[in-house]
């Protein structure tokens, strides 16, 4: 079952929500003529799939998959294995200690876009001590490749960084988009000295967020601001990956297998158990498949539970 007709067949029956968020977010074509709010929810993993060897697996069915959930196996009722289209945010940190990786950085992300689904809906964030959209006012998401390149091009290194402050602003404007997977990439050394929000803060909205985080750590040598483990950190949770290029001239590459390893994850879904209430539940997704010995699959380790507010029906 396409995944597409799928979320829209469950919301058709009730009120969906990822993470805790109705199902508003669907195109106006697709939006049912009214809502029936109720406690269902439904989880959807973005899953990237690997061989023994590191290389990306396609062509699984939902049978070779499985999923608990804080130990408890969890009946998968949405399943695509199909190069879809993703929002996808790029987050470009602009700091002035970034200024002499400055243009390698630009080419890695035009890499990035170059190479994404072209019907994805793209946006760029460029910060340092503040967060700024890099595309046109009035203009959330692009797939207009000049108008991207343009976009990346608006940034000006200066300041210090508010790494938080970013990440949580590139979640909030991917809540906007309208593709069910999201996917934010980070381009920063890591370090943070100029957010308002504290680091405690942006992990508990990472947590809350359904995105796939792919986090490129970018350092001058004997860097003070660097800071490995957060950006590791966020590619754990959210089921990304972090990469540490010792050369800039390595990065368009890594762009290049982001850009492809978007294109061929899976998508898993099912609805979780209320009983359990709310709070942190832990994720665990096991794949075998005959012929392929030794699969790893590579998603979320947890997300935040939250009990709906009670509605009435319209």
């Amino acid at each position: 079952m396409k995944r597409r007709s799928a979320v829209r067949n469950l919301t058709l029956a009730g009120a969906v929500f990822l993470f805790g968020r109705a199902a508003a977010a669907l195109p106006q074509d697709e939006q049912p003529p009214y809502t029936i709010h109720s406690e269902a929810r439904l989880v959807l993993l973005d899953v990237a799939v690997t061989n023994r060897r590191g290389v990306l697996v396609a062509g699984l069915q939902k049978k070779d998959f499985d999923v608990t959930e804080n130990g408890q196996r969890q009946p998968i009722t949405v399943f695509a294995n199909d190069d879809v289209p993703v929002t996808v945010g790029i987050l470009v940190d602009e700091s002035l200690s970034m200024t002499p990786k400055r243009a390698e950085v630009l080419a890695a992300a035009e890499t990035l876009i170059a190479h994404s689904n072209p019907k994805d809906e793209i946006f760029v964030l460029n910060f340092n001590e503040t967060v700024k959209r890099g595309l046109p006012e009035g203009v959330l998401f692009s797939d207009d490749r000049p108008q991207l390149g343009a976009a990346l091009q608006r940034g000006m290194p200066q300041g210090r960084t508010a790494l938080n402050d970013a990440i949580i602003a590139g979640l909030e404007q991917l809540d906007m988009g309208r593709r069910d997977k999201k996917t934010l990439v980070i381009i920063s050394d890591g370090g943070d000295n100029a957010s308002h929000a504290t680091r405690r803060m942006m992990l508990d909205r990472v947590e809350k967020s359904i995105a796939t985080i792919y986090t490129i750590g970018v350092f001058s040598p004997g860097d003070p601001d660097r800071d490995l483990g957060l950006l590791k950190e966020l590619a754990r949770t959210s089921g990304g990956e972090a990469f540490f290029p010792d050369r800039l001239s390595a990065m368009p590459s890594i762009c290049r297998d982001i850009a492809k390893e978007i294109r061929s994850r899976y998508t898993l879904g099912y609805v979780p158990e209320s009983a359990m209430g709310a709070g942190l539940r832990k994720i665990h997704v096991m794949v075998t498949a005959a012929g392929h010995p030794k699969l790893s699959a590579r998603t979320r380790n947890s997300y935040r539970y939250e009990r709906a507010e009670n509605q009435n029906s319209n």
